[in-house]
C-alpha cells in the first residue's frame, strides 16, 4: 500500500503565505513526477505545479513568480511554499505522485485526502 499525507492548510488574509507538505509512505520503490493540483468550489481540479525526479518543474500560469515547489527525495517528500496569495487561490489543494511500488513495479498515480486553503480578509 501506499499513502500520501498532507499538511500545511489554513486560513490565510490575502498576500500571506502557506507552506503544504506531502509525504508518501509505504511500499515504494521509486516516485518519479510529484505535483500539487487544486479544486474550488464549482470548478473543475486543476494543475498548480509539478516537480519531476530531476528537479524540472512547471507551474500553472497564475501561479508563476508566487508559488514554488520543491521535494526531498530521501523524505518522499513534495512541498508548495505559497506566497501572496490571493483569494482565487482558495481551493482544497491535492498531492499527486507517479509512484513504483515495491511488489508491483508498474508506475501508477496516487492521491492525497486534500488540504483546505482559505485566503479571506
Amino acid at each position: 500500500q501506499v499513502q500520501l499525507v498532507e499538511s500545511g492548510g489554513g486560513l490565510v488574509q490575502p498576500g500571506g503565505s502557506l507552506r503544504l507538505s506531502c509525504v508518501a509512505s509505504g511500499s515504494i520503490f521509486s516516485i518519479r513526477a510529484m505535483g500539487w493540483y487544486r479544486q474550488a468550489p464549482g470548478k473543475q481540479r486543476e494543475l498548480v505545479a509539478g516537480i519531476f525526479s530531476g528537479g524540472n518543474t512547471n507551474y500553472a500560469d497564475s501561479v508563476k513568480g508566487r508559488f514554488t515547489i520543491s521535494r526531498d527525495n530521501a523524505r518522499n517528500t513534495v512541498y508548495l511554499q505559497m506566497n501572496s496569495l490571493k483569494p482565487e487561490d482558495t481551493a482544497v489543494y491535492y498531492c499527486s505522485a507517479e509512484i513504483i511500488r515495491l511488489d508491483v513495479r508498474v508506475s501508477s498515480n496516487y492521491w492525497g485526502q486534500g488540504a483546505q486553503v482559505t485566503v479571506s480578509s
